[in-house]
């Protein structure tokens, strides 16, 4: 029985009555005039009527990186290099943009304390008041805000200034029986004469996606569950006349949201979670679907001209955060050095090049995830296979310093592994590993887009696969092979991967029922480190252990079937 005591979510404010959204969005015939005492934009029609346009603004999956940084963009079929984000920078933007139209609301949509080392020391902490003064207006929870716990997740969202809301995420008050929900589930904008409503929701699966131990005492909901009990609630009985969904699930559960009868009533879907850039929205059968990018290196900007209590037009365009053309935010700026003030030697400290850029943006293979595996082998050569989660974060790193080589410093160290696992050791048959294979495979391109996971394909060393991305469930895995010879299916195999924290004794890396599991006594970090030392420069070219067969290798997303490219 759903706790859900409306009483503390249900708000009725301002003055109720405006009817819904049209359906049909009509153009304006004249040009724009700003109201100079108000700072607010504003146009007429042919018939003199006023017009408003608001604006939203949206950031997501920052994962703390504070300051400008390498960023990878897709241009003419190779991949470009430009310096983009930092929060001084952002604020500086956001600024600009409320300048120009007070009637601008700011919402991040999670993965705000996870990410780099400044927040590991911290556990978070260091990132609340710089948030606070960005002044954002409206914040959802993502996948990862549950990395320090629970409790460390209750109090890092609630010392933020504004609204928080998820409509999926409970209360555990034992046996899995649900409370109430941790935070409420809606929120309402009034603007121009009118109530845009917010609904959110973070992804379910992050008991599954992550270290089960990190969401201990959170149960996780569906969103279509009761996505239409509160479009009901908004669009009935608060009178709201435009509606947004604003979620942490992917961009492939989005699409499929998008397109459940549940999602009717929906007019926009502000996305997050697989740092997908959408620079033109997705139309699905119930709703628009964007979502701007990660790192801060892009700003979603979503533009609604209201008239008569409705919204008749709308206009996204995703903003690029490109910091050599920005003044930085003074306040922020000084804000940032006072936070990281005692960890920045170590944070910038060099301990290591790589002769290649680094990044981790292709679905398959990346120059990070190599390094990764390359390290692992090196450290214990012994193993047969050596495993790596299928990881998106990370911003790339490509710019060399005197030494014409690109410096790895300790903060990088934790910008790619965020979380300092143990090293665990175990066996498995050739079958179990052709089974879990075709699971970690079916995860990421599974033709129903409801079914795929946020992460990209598992990395390993020491075994060799080709596969077609999109044949069927179960028949994807073309081959495997492991020292040059082809994988026997009754053969134990050793392998190693990282332990995550609440997985049962014989799981490793989703791999169940494996054999004689046991940790070691390193950590990831401490094997990147020692391969440094004893290797540096590397340069970790990827060497086509996964070859996908009717894809490109440099494939870039996992979305396909709709009028979307990732640049």
């Amino acid at each position: 029985m759903i706790k859900n005591n409306r009483r503390n979510f249900l708000k009725t404010i301002g003055t109720l009555g405006f009817t819904t959204a049209a359906p049909a969005l009509s153009a304006l015939t004249l040009p724009s005039q700003k109201n100079a005492e108000n700072n607010i934009i504003e146009t007429k029609d042919k018939h003199g009527t006023k017009a408003t346009t608001i604006s939203i603004l949206q950031t997501t999956d920052v994962h703390c990186q504070i300051h400008p940084h390498d960023e990878l963009f897709w241009e003419n079929e190779k991949p470009v290099f430009r310096k983009t984000g930092g929060y001084a920078y952002i604020a500086t933007m956001i600024a600009n943009i409320k300048k120009k139209n007070a009637n601008t609301f700011t919402i991040d949509t999670g993965d705000m304390f996870q990410g780099s080392e400044l927040s590991v020391k911290t556990t978070g902490k260091a990132f609340v008041p710089i948030l606070n003064a960005i002044n954002y207006d409206l914040y959802i929870p993502g996948n990862w805000e549950v990395i320090f716990g629970k409790k460390n997740m209750q109090t890092l969202m609630g010392s933020l200034n504004a609204p928080k809301i998820c409509a999926n995420m409970y209360h555990d008050i034992g046996d899995g029986e649900r409370g109430e929900l941790i935070f409420q589930p809606y929120h309402i904008w009034n603007v121009a004469g009118t109530k845009i409503g917010f609904i959110g929701y973070t992804d379910p699966l992050v008991p599954i996606r992550q270290s089960p131990n990190y969401s201990k005492g959170i149960i996780y909901t569906k969103p279509e569950e009761n996505l239409a009990h509160y479009i009901d609630v908004l669009k009935n009985q608060e009178q709201c006349s435009f509606i947004i969904l604003l979620s942490h699930l992917g961009l492939s559960q989005q699409l499929a949201l998008a397109n459940m009868p549940e999602c009717k009533g929906i007019d926009y879907i502000l996305g997050g979670d697989t740092h997908e850039r959408v620079r033109k929205p997705i139309q699905c059968k119930y709703a628009k679907v964007v979502e701007p990018g990660a790192f801060g290196s892009f700003i979603g900007k979503l533009d609604l001209t209201i008239q008569n209590g409705k919204v008749i037009a709308d206009k996204y365009e995703l903003l690029e955060v490109a910091s050599n053309k920005i003044k930085p935010n003074k306040n922020i700026v000084k804000l940032l050095a006072d936070n990281e003030a005692a960890f920045k030697e170590h944070i910038n400290t060099v301990i290591g090049y790589s002769t290649i850029p680094l990044y981790r943006y292709f679905v398959v293979e990346n120059p990070i995830d190599t390094f990764v595996l390359n390290a692992l082998h090196w450290q214990f050569p012994d193993i047969d296979i050596v495993l790596s989660n299928g990881f998106r974060f990370c911003p790339p790193r490509t710019t060399p310093d005197h030494t014409g080589n690109i410096p790895i410093t300790n903060g990088f160290i934790f910008d790619m592994l965020p979380v300092d696992s143990t090293v665990r050791i175990a066996r498995v048959t050739g079958k179990q590993l052709q089974e879990w294979l075709e699971k970690e495979l079916n995860n990421v391109f599974a033709k129903d887009a409801s079914k795929r996971l946020g992460g990209w394909v598992v990395k390993f060393k020491g075994m060799e696969i080709s596969f077609n991305a999109f044949a069927e469930m179960g028949k994807r895995v073309q081959s495997i092979t492991s020292k040059g010879a082809t994988i026997n299916m009754e053969k134990q195999y050793s392998i190693l991967a990282c332990e995550r924290d609440g997985d049962p004794a014989d799981m490793l890396c989703r791999l169940k029922g494996v054999a004689d599991a046991k940790n070691t006594d390193t950590t990831l970090h401490k094997v990147m480190i020692a391969y440094l030392q004893n290797n540096s420069p590397v340069t970790p070219t990827p060497s086509q252990n996964a070859k996908i067969l009717d894809a490109p290798s440099t494939l870039l997303s996992q979305v396909t079937g709709v009028d979307y490219t990732f640049m």
